[in-house]
């Protein structure tokens, strides 16, 4: 076991050494964020956190095959022995879920997005109210196939011998909600990435002007879904911890502006506690 956690620390310290200093794997990129969106920190500020950044990035790639690992109902338990994830409040998420309609849970590229097959074992204590037939994942399907098909199998391995049948692709997503408007159904959404569409106003976020993605808020508004932000964060000896910070609990009430708003709002707040803990190879100022 010893030799095991050893030889992954090593791992992940070489990836991200590889990354950073042989190929600069979007170097370039991630410095330019860095740069714009903290202005009021030094060079040398922004320096360690490029370098922390890559560490995160290989702990994202090693976790990938971790979890390609974890396959049914093995898998499960193998993964909530980790604690990989711990739910800091399952008690407010339970308080959403129990007002019997949609839940719309907004994610960002924070943490380790492509784990959440495991987030409904991801409560010790007070269990988490998540019926994985009744939970949809959201993705945008990659342009290589066999590539697609890899990390479709990666992320839902976890519930392959189970009744989930939520992994939606986002050309799908409309119809798959329309059908389920009216049941206790949890969405997650990442949608923190440039639209991919005309956009509107753009909004302030990390000292930029922003275009969001409105279609996960959209549809909330319109169908009086239950809203709230995902926020997921490294823990320093490994693994994330996951809380659910409401948005509005009746967003026909609020407009999806002013969801969003509240959204990048949440997720610059986790961003100045913990730099490094996003995506930032992503060219998201376009």
């Amino acid at each position: 076991m010893y030799f095991c956690v050893i030889w992954k620390k090593n791992m992940k310290t070489f990836l991200a050494w590889f990354l950073r200093k042989v190929i600069h794997y979007r170097s370039d990129v991630v410095m330019v964020n860095l740069s714009r969106c903290f202005p009021n920190r030094s060079y040398e500020e922004i320096r360690e956190i490029h370098k922390r950044f890559y560490l995160h990035l290989a702990t994202i790639f090693t976790e990938m095959l971790w979890m390609g690992t974890c396959r049914g109902k093995r898998g499960r338990d193998k993964f909530r022995r980790s604690h990989k994830f711990e739910f800091a409040n399952p008690e407010e998420y339970n308080r959403l879920a129990a007002l019997g309609r949609p839940i719309l849970l907004l994610e960002a590229h924070t943490g380790n997005w492509e784990l959440m097959g495991g987030l409904p074992v991801s409560s010790y204590g007070v269990p988490l109210d998540i019926r994985v037939n009744q939970y949809a994942v959201t993705y945008l399907a990659l342009h290589n196939k066999r590539a697609d098909r890899l990390v479709e199998w990666i992320r839902t391995g976890i519930l392959k011998d189970t009744d989930f049948n939520g992994y939606v692709e986002t050309s799908r997503v409309m119809r798959y909600v329309l059908e389920r408007k009216d049941k206790p159904f949890l969405f997650t959404f990442i949608t923190d990435q440039y639209p991919y569409t005309g956009h509107k106003e753009p909004i302030k976020f990390m000292n930029q002007d922003t275009f969001t993605m409105t279609g996960g808020a959209g549809l909330a508004s319109k169908l009086d879904m239950v809203v709230a932000y995902l926020r997921f964060e490294c823990r320093d000896g490994g693994g994330y911890t996951l809380s659910v910070v409401p948005i509005c609990e009746h967003a026909a009430q609020m407009d999806p502006d002013g969801i969003m708003k509240k959204y990048y709002q949440l997720l610059e707040e986790d961003l100045e506690k913990q730099p490094w803990n996003y995506l930032w190879t992503h060219k998201r100022w376009k």
